[in-house]
């Protein structure tokens, strides 16, 4: 008896493949567009990136703050518990998230809570996007970028069902990268900010492109100094 048969798995080649291959390629469009419409968003809101680099200042060991002309790399281990960090990268997720709309098939007839009947060759549409920006979710200060919301009375990061925030999708097809785009992202995010200032070019058009994944339309165009002093 095989492994596989011992524990009742049914392995399916082709499907471990496909699966492998969106773990590996699907994250890299849409952790750069996370990035691109955060950084964008820290410059409309210096007060965020201050609050931002606070806290990393008070990761990092007195003796090597600033101490010389050498850049910081943020290791994964020193970014996993930087709460408003955290609160910062899920705004920018709840008002641009990397696929701003999904859609769904029942497998058998249904009547959804609205009252709507469905059938299996009905397609659901969920606009993510919207959803981000709704009231009726979110509060009254929904179109506010706002890191505090994450952040719990204890001062720890605040948990929102997946459900409701459905940057990384729900239930059974949550994204499989998750973990590791929450990795990547605060890895990157906190050894650019700690390393240098970017500020969007004036009079750079900023649109979102309508598309699969919620890139700019135009790019962002930054100008990018470092914070480090000059020797």
């Amino acid at each position: 008896m095989t492994k596989e048969k011992e524990l009742g798995i049914e392995v399916d080649d082709q499907y471990l493949r496909d699966t492998i291959l969106s773990y590996m390629l699907a994250g890299r469009d849409t952790t750069s567009s996370a990035l691109t419409w955060f950084f964008w968003l820290l410059s409309k809101n210096p007060q965020v990136e201050i609050k931002i680099l606070e806290e990393l200042k008070s990761k990092v060991p007195i003796k090597e703050e600033y101490s010389s002309d050498k850049r910081r790399v943020f290791e994964i281990e020193e970014v996993k518990n930087l709460v408003y960090l955290h609160g910062a990268l899920s705004e920018a997720l709840r008002l641009y998230p990397p696929v701003p709309m999904e859609h769904k098939e029942p497998l058998q007839p249904d009547t959804l809570p609205s009252g709507h009947h469905v059938i299996p060759t009905t397609k659901i549409l969920f606009s993510f996007y919207a959803m981000g920006r709704m009231e009726s979710i979110w509060g009254e200060d929904c179109l506010e970028f706002r890191p505090e919301r994450w952040v719990s009375e204890r001062g720890g990061i605040k948990h929102e069902p997946s459900f409701k925030f459905v940057a990384f999708n729900a239930g059974p097809r949550t994204c499989l990268g998750k973990e590791m785009a929450w990795c990547q992202m605060k890895a990157v995010a906190a050894t650019i900010v700690y390393n240098y200032r970017v500020g969007v070019v004036e009079g750079h058009p900023v649109v979102a492109k309508g598309s699969i994944i919620l890139h700019m339309k135009h790019g962002l165009r930054v100008k990018v100094t470092s914070r480090l002093p000059v020797i």
